[in-house]
């Protein structure tokens, strides 16, 4: 399942982002961010770098505005994992107006022309917001609305975007589906 390619960049990025700026639990276990400082901003830039190759080096301070972003990002990966559509487009559209998204068409990299969702003088981290923020829109305004989630595993709160054919994707990892599944078949043979 593709939307295209910079919308699955800017989604893979806000999860990414979510799961590596924002505490909870992970893979059954406790998971906090990396502190303010030098360790964030290696995080944050190293999820980026993952997706987009041309990513440049984070500030701490781009990291703490990066951190923010991905706690706000969490709401809606939450709320459309209750189902709850109506809160999940109005906290996007509170960010389209914090972040000041909207359309631009870009080209560098020797890239095509493609679209962009933030104005050229915003800040790194309202960049991503912007971005981030309408790509899941992009997908919560769609059929396709479920393909957002958070980890069904006991004490995982990961989430993901469901890019698999079938669209069944319940869990953030493989690490955790295995671990449901080796839960599920000690219980059996009990």
């Amino acid at each position: 399942m593709n939307f295209n390619s910079h919308t699955d960049g800017v989604i893979a990025a806000a999860v990414a982002l979510v799961n590596a700026l924002t505490p909870g639990d992970r893979r059954g276990k406790p998971y906090e961010p990396p502190p303010p400082g030098p360790e964030r901003a290696a995080a944050a830039w190293q999820e980026l770098r993952a997706i987009y190759r041309e990513a440049r080096e984070v500030t701490a301070g781009e990291a703490d505005d990066l951190a923010e972003v991905a706690a706000e990002l969490r709401v809606v990966f939450e709320a459309v994992a209750r189902d709850d559509l109506d809160t999940a487009a109005h906290r996007l559209n509170e960010l389209f107006v914090r972040f000041h998204a909207h359309p631009w068409l870009d080209r560098h990299d020797d890239e095509p022309w493609h679209l962009h969702f933030h104005g050229a003088n915003g800040s790194y981290g309202h960049e991503w917001g912007a971005g981030c923020a309408t790509g899941l829109a992009v997908v919560l305004g769609s059929e396709h609305h479920d393909r957002l989630g958070v980890c069904t595993a006991p004490r995982c709160d990961r989430v993901y975007i469901d890019v698999s054919r079938n669209g069944t994707r319940r869990f953030c990892s493989t690490a955790c589906q295995n671990r449901v599944k080796t839960a599920a078949f000690r219980a059996r043979a009990d």
